[in-house]
């Protein structure tokens, strides 16, 4: 017989999904590892829609 939830250790950010869905983790994924943040980006891209800060020193 398992032991009863202990609400300390329920992960509160857990999606709360219906019945018979389930929230992608690596175990479900498709491919083994991390998913990608990107979401269905394919790699490499043309183009990266990323600018680096620059930091102007005032003196």
């Amino acid at each position: 017989m398992a032991k009863p939830a202990n609400p300390d250790r329920i992960d509160p950010t857990w999606p709360q999904l219906p019945d018979g869905e389930h929230p992608v983790t690596e175990l479900t994924g498709s491919v083994q590892g991390n998913m990608s943040p990107f979401g269905e980006v394919e790699f490499p891209v043309d183009s990266v829609p990323y600018e680096h800060p620059v930091t102007e020193i005032n003196r």
